[in-house]
């Protein structure tokens, strides 16, 4: 978990950086904020670092060729953290950097802030970190102000919204030959736009940690269930559903993942099993994200994967049937007669 509460702002640089491909440029600070104002640092605490306390994956810089140096937001960070390259100096290279990936042409230019942080704590340790934050969408405000027995009424036309952060990234100075331990926030929709934060901008990679190895499986499995299971056997959508609350009920009564017991309580079949194994194997070489035969069970990613986790037959526009117990106690049928299909539900007590 992340906590700011002691927090500080030690120094803050604002540049403007627009888009490369409509013919924007970047327009760069020659000197930090003035932050003698203590209001005004409060309203930015909130704005740069409120968002970061609901998120729980916790991600690595990273480079394509494994060489992490390569990596520039990586290069001018740890400069930074070591004394070799000054603040002013840091933001400005960040801005430029950030200008020369800004090449889709729907890219909002925006101002970019880059903070150097002390005493942010990040699972239980408390560390300096550098914040580089970016506003890309404006809103209007009335201004309502008393004058002489009545009241004027005026507005800011391009405002920022202290409640809604763009985009925005924590480079916690720690881990640092695994990439630091890095925070993203991305509030865009779009794919296309949204992969050159990531990606293009900072080059990270999701932590392979407990959070993300249980989500990780967790959707893998689900997708195997859903979508590849049918090229083998005969499954009925009620037998989807008993599979993956069986997941479910495994991962929420265990605190440590072990490949061969989930194979025999969940799956229970040799032939199921073998396929499983083969499918995830091909997630863990695409995504560089190996499960391994054992690893603890986050219970945030738990209850995050519940909420996609349907366990609901939707039979036309008649019925929805909630399946959240034993397979057994519910039949499927067809009625030669109607010529419609039919479940039978064994029950003790209707509540």
């Amino acid at each position: 978990m992340f906590y700011y509460t002691d927090a500080v702002i030690e120094q803050l640089a604002i540049h403007r950086v627009g888009n490369k491909l409509q013919n924007e440029f970047y327009v760069l600070s020659e000197k930090p904020v003035n932050l003698a104002d203590g209001v005004l640092s409060e309203l930015l605490m909130h704005y740069f670092l409120s968002p970061f306390t609901k998120l729980n994956e916790v991600y690595r810089l990273s480079h394509a060729s494994n060489t992490l140096s390569l990596n520039e937001i990586f290069h001018f960070s740890s400069a930074f953290f070591a004394g070799e390259l000054g603040f002013l100096e840091l933001s400005q290279e960040i801005s430029k950097h950030l200008f020369e990936v800004s090449n889709h042409p729907n890219i909002k230019g925006g101002e970019l802030y880059v903070v150097h942080l002390r005493d942010v704590q990040l699972e239980g340790e408390t560390h300096e970190a550098i914040g580089i934050f970016k506003s890309e969408n404006k809103e209007a405000y009335l201004k309502i102000s008393p004058a002489q027995g009545a009241f004027d009424l005026g507005y800011e036309q391009e405002a920022i919204n202290i409640n809604k952060l763009d985009k925005g990234c924590l480079i916690v100075n720690t881990e640092t030959e695994e990439g630091y331990k890095v925070l993203v926030i991305d509030q865009t929709n779009r794919q296309q736009e949204a992969v050159y934060w990531k990606d293009d901008f900072l080059g990270v990679r999701v932590r392979n940690d407990a959070f993300n190895q249980t989500g990780n499986f967790l959707k893998v499995y689900k997708k195997f269930v859903n979508e590849e299971l049918d090229g083998a056997f005969e499954l009925e959508r009620a037998d989807k559903i008993d599979l993956l609350n069986r997941s479910m009920d495994y991962f929420k009564s265990k605190e440590t993942f072990k490949q061969e017991e989930f194979a025999e309580e969940v799956l229970g079949n040799p032939q199921a099993a073998g396929l499983f194994n083969t499918y995830r194997q091909q997630f863990e070489e695409e995504f560089e994200s190996p499960f391994g035969d054992q690893f603890a069970i986050s219970s945030q990613a738990v209850k995050k994967a519940n909420a996609t986790y349907k366990s609901v037959l939707k039979l036309d526009k008649n019925f929805h049937i909630y399946v959240h117990g034993k397979r057994e106690l519910i039949e499927k049928g067809y009625d030669e007669e109607k010529g419609m299909n039919y479940y039978i539900l064994y029950f003790t007590e209707e509540h």
